[in-house]
């Protein structure tokens, strides 16, 4: 991996592809082992999580169905500071043990508007699952129940994020190269 140019943005190499599928395959092990005879309902928010809500799921051992919401807050590098619902959740959640499958939690304000919408269809249990956490730029707390990275408060791409659409399709992660880095 090298640094690659998207739009007028450079990015570094930053989390490898063998790197995610170790962290992915632990997921897959801890949710299989807690969600023996369960079947849960894992929900997708898009666009951000489709590569990882797949990779995951192609990894679980046990019964379980898929659905997906696409939820927004990100234009270009920053967060807008809305939550944009675009397709919504077909599937009853009542009773159901569900879990949310997230790319990236930063600020937190995505999921601070959408559990709550989740809790009132009244599931069995409710839990979190997100590939990066950035806890540096948590503003809304959120309880992660199956992390892959911690990692640092810098712009992402690749693996499922984008910058302004483009940089998705990258199979590993790049960190945004600063301005004084070259």
């Amino acid at each position: 991996m090298s640094v690659i140019q998207v739009h007028d943005k450079k990015f570094a190499p930053y989390i490898s592809v063998e790197q995610i599928d170790e962290q992915i395959s632990r997921l897959a092990r801890e949710i299989d082992n807690d969600y023996k005879d369960k079947r849960p309902l894992f929900i997708g928010i898009l666009n951000g999580s489709f590569i990882f809500a797949a990779d995951l799921f192609k990894k679980l051992q046990i019964e379980a169905e898929i659905s997906f919401i696409k939820l927004a807050s990100y234009k270009g590098t920053r967060s807008t500071g809305n939550v944009i619902t675009s397709i919504g959740l077909d599937e009853s959640l009542k009773g159901r043990h569900v879990i949310i499958l997230e790319d990236i939690v930063d600020t937190g304000k995505t999921l601070k508007e959408f559990l709550p919408q989740l809790y009132d269809q009244q599931p069995a249990s409710l839990k979190v699952t997100s590939l990066l956490h950035k806890p540096d730029a948590l503003q809304h707390p959120i309880k992660i129940d199956y992390l892959g990275f911690n990692v640092p408060n810098k712009f992402l791409l690749g693996y499922g994020l984008d910058y302004d659409g483009l940089g998705r399709n990258l199979k590993e992660i790049y960190r945004l190269v600063d301005d004084n880095e070259t």
